[in-house]
């Protein structure tokens, strides 16, 4: 099969890899019909992911139709639509049952599909853990509708739940990228008093004018100014930074006011400074680190009632044999894109 692979640091290739095969009793084998592409796909290629293994097959937003299971697989069966999780988690030890399914300690807990172990931009995909790191689709839910769900919309879905949003808060949410604009649905569940979005690109702003006119938008260079006119107590209540970008971190914790929460989901490309000082005072909550995606059930039911929507996303499509101009395409942010539907 032709499985889009990370060669070594600044170079990924489409190459001819076998089938995989189950390796244990909770494996599940899935024909992936739909994948996309994440920046975090990018930070591997660009070397900011050092447990990302040269020689894996990339990708781990995709969904599928389940074509075998091992004996201990109990939650889907072959011919399911499914999801497929980022994680991979036991659902055993200490942090999965608490929830915390992201620090998960198997071996190959955490972020191992598309990073430590062959990923989804392939024709087929093996899971491990599969009770776990899959979703039954709803038969009124289409594949485009869930490609999202074990990414990107489980991060948004994950940060809006941590966040504690208040139906009287001002919530700035920095970044209209992808994992931006999924923040933003699930923020929106929430009724928020505000929702203010900060974003450079101008392309993004009006896409997020477009499909979502209640929202209030503002630049960095003008953020300051406008979250102290458009909040109640001189900030915002709570901060999600999504952005990842220079200067991003920062913006966050400076646009909250006094006893906020600042919830950080962004992946940095180098480490960032918290300077204690000149926040003393403030008195802030920091919320960190990477999704805990054990929320997708209840994201696909949202879906399926018509309380989220993540297609307007999607705003390109790529067949697997042409995803060198997909990656070209997105890591470039050429034509508008968003996202890219990549498809088998």
């Amino acid at each position: 099969m032709l499985a889009y692979t990370y060669i070594e640091r600044g170079k990924f290739e489409l190459t001819e890899k076998p089938k995989p095969e189950l390796q244990g009793a909770q494996d599940a084998i899935v024909r992936v019909t739909l994948a996309s592409i994440c920046t975090s796909d990018l930070h591997i290629k660009h070397g900011s992911v050092p447990r990302a293994v040269p020689g894996i097959t990339v990708g781990h937003e995709m969904v599928g139709i389940v074509e075998q299971v091992g004996d201990g697989v109990t939650a889907v069966k072959p011919g399911d639509r499914v999801t497929v999780n980022v994680e991979t988690f036991c659902g055993e030890c200490y942090f999965c049952r608490h929830g915390y399914v992201n620090n998960c300690t198997d071996e190959h807990g955490g972020w191992a599909l598309g990073c430590r172990i062959d990923g989804g931009q392939a024709a087929y995909v093996r899971v491990p853990y599969a009770n776990q790191g899959l979703n039954r689709i709803p038969d009124s839910v289409s594949d485009e509708q869930a490609l999202f769900v074990g990414d990107i919309l489980a991060t948004g879905y994950w940060a809006a739940r941590i966040s504690e949003i208040k139906e009287e808060d001002t919530v700035l949410i920095i970044g209209a990228g992808p994992t931006g604009v999924c923040t933003l649905l699930c923020a929106m569940l929430k009724r928020p008093k505000r929702l203010i979005v900060c974003e450079k690109s101008e392309e993004r702003r009006r896409f997020v004018s477009e499909h979502y006119p209640d929202v209030l938008l503002t630049t960095p260079e003008d953020c300051e100014d406008f979250v102290r006119r458009n909040s109640d107590h001189g900030g915002a209540d709570v901060v999600i930074e999504v952005a990842g970008a220079e200067d991003t971190f920062a913006l966050a914790w400076k646009m909250a006011r006094p006893n906020a929460i600042v919830t950080v989901v962004a992946l940095y490309d180098k480490p960032q400074v918290l300077p204690l000082p000149d926040m003393y005072g403030k008195n802030l909550t920091f919320k960190t680190g990477g999704v805990d995606g054990c929320d997708c059930e209840e994201i696909l039911r949202l879906i399926a009632e018509g309380r989220i929507d993540t297609t307007p996303l999607i705003t390109h499509r790529y067949p697997l044999s042409d995803i060198e101009a997909a990656y070209r395409l997105f890591e470039n942010r050429e034509d508008g894109v968003i996202k890219v539907a990549i498809e088998m």
